[in-house]
């Protein structure tokens, strides 16, 4: 029995080829625009040529590099955050390639530095927005889905969550087991036009699917549900033997450089320029009251391994809580009166940036918790199983759930768990930018109303 969707759409074939079309012409009009609208400003737009020629010379080479990096293949296409990366790629590989043809042909005299400068930057902000925009709302843009995803299911077992073009009830027509020319026929003729299939039987059925499917041409899976405690995330191999990958580092090596460059240059840049402050602020703390005026705790990082944090104190010596079981809370009596207006402008949290430069902790990442951090009077990992998983990269001076507003006394178990929704969130979708994104909306909730 085949179910399909009740509303009628193109087939998967033409909507592909509408999809590519469009990307096509959004990268067109990204490149014209952001070029033109250069020359325009500088000037040049109709008395020069130059940029015409660069522009020229720049849209196949483009056109090329995207193709050769697949910014128009199947992956692409379903992944807004995969294709906008794909673009702006080629867009700086093709810019590449112009500069050293001109360096080559020595048109240095003629080359329209500023403009080819300014036009590349333009044209590589228009291009990540714009493809973005469109492959996430591909779908309606276009009128459908443009890839077909299939489901053969044996009536019995778990039904996979998930939105399918087709949804066939496999029966004795289609046995994987009986090895018969006859049924792959027909198998065939029923998965042709399916992009991806999926499996779901019972378990006893599960290799002879694999094995019928292996010879099929299209991307075949099996849904395993008791899988789905792990979460994995892929599947490798240890030798000969095949392993669940259920986690990986959400930052490969250039971009744990590029975090940690970021993070030295930004955090010794704040230090010098604010040194005077930090040298008034010390003062200050010294003649209110009696103590130390940095606080030390011990906090749980990266790898989930403990270090000492550094904060101004903000808190009388004999009341200070070095387990962090007792949160700040509003009129809180055991702070000092310069500790309050360092709590409520957050500047009590600037001596982490010391913190960063020891590579304990990064500019931008999930808040590090003291180790007796409660919700609700249970310890953060006893409300929810994944908080060790936000452990994975450096906790920041800042993060996502800062800039959201999830700070201050975790009161209920939802204080704690929108602060991990928001930390889980952040290391699926990090990028550099996304860093600096978020340290300028740190600017707006510096004086929160839970900050105290």
């Amino acid at each position: 029995m085949i179910s399909k969707p009740s509303h009628w759409q193109p087939p998967a074939s033409t909507l592909r080829f509408r999809a590519i079309c469009c990307l096509l012409a959004v990268d067109a009009l990204c490149l014209v625009v952001g070029f033109a609208l250069t020359a325009w400003l500088r000037g040049m737009f109709l008395g020069e040529t130059a940029w015409v020629i660069v522009l020229a010379t720049l849209t196949p080479i483009y056109f090329f590099t995207a193709s050769g990096l697949h910014a128009y293949g199947t992956e692409t296409l379903q992944s807004a955050r995969h294709g906008a990366f794909k673009g702006g790629q080629s867009l700086l590989i093709s810019v590449c390639a112009v500069i050293l043809v001109a360096f080559c042909l020595r048109a240095s005299d003629s080359f329209p530095r500023l403009v080819v400068m300014i036009g590349t930057g333009a044209t590589f902000m228009a291009m990540v927005v714009a493809r973005y925009a469109f492959i996430d709302n591909m779908v309606r843009l276009i009128g459908g889905n443009p890839f077909s995803v299939m489901l053969l299911h044996d009536g019995v077992s778990p039904m996979p969550n998930g939105s399918f073009s087709i949804v066939l009830t496999s029966d004795s027509e289609l046995d994987p087991a009986s090895h018969d020319p006859a049924m792959y026929d027909r198998l065939a003729r029923v998965i042709g036009s399916a992009d991806r299939v999926i499996v779901a039987c019972a378990p006893e059925r599960r290799i002879a699917w694999a094995n019928a499917l292996k010879g099929a041409n299209v991307q075949s899976e099996i849904f395993v549900p008791e899988l789905a405690p792990l979460n994995p995330l892929g599947v490798s191999s240890c030798d000969d033997s095949p392993t669940v990958t259920i986690a990986v580092g959400p930052l490969g090596l250039f971009d744990r450089f590029l975090k940690r460059a970021f993070d030295t240059t930004v955090a010794g840049g704040v230090i010098v320029a604010l040194a005077p402050l930090l040298a008034m602020i010390a003062i200050l703390i010294k003649l209110d009251t009696k103590g130390p005026v940095f606080f030390k705790q011990v906090r749980i990082g990266r790898n989930n391994e403990m270090f000492r944090i550094w904060k101004f104190r903000s808190m009388r010596v004999e009341q200070s809580d070095g387990a962090g079981h007792r949160s700040a809370s509003r009129d809180d009596d055991r702070i000092t009166r310069i500790g309050g207006i360092l709590r409520r402008t957050s500047i009590d949290e600037l001596p982490q940036l010391f913190n960063v430069l020891k590579g304990d902790m990064s500019i931008v990442g999930p808040r590090p918790h003291a180790l007796g951090s409660r919700a609700a009077d249970k310890l953060f990992w006893e409300v929810d199983g994944r908080y060790w998983h936000r452990h994975v990269v450096k906790p920041g001076l800042t993060g996502l759930a800062q800039v959201r507003g999830y700070r201050g006394a975790t009161v209920i178990e939802d204080d704690l768990r929108n602060r991990l929704h928001a930390d889980l969130e952040y290391l699926e979708h990090w990028s550099i930018w996304y860093d600096i994104k978020i340290i300028l909306l740190t600017f707006r909730v510096l004086f929160h109303r839970n900050a105290y």
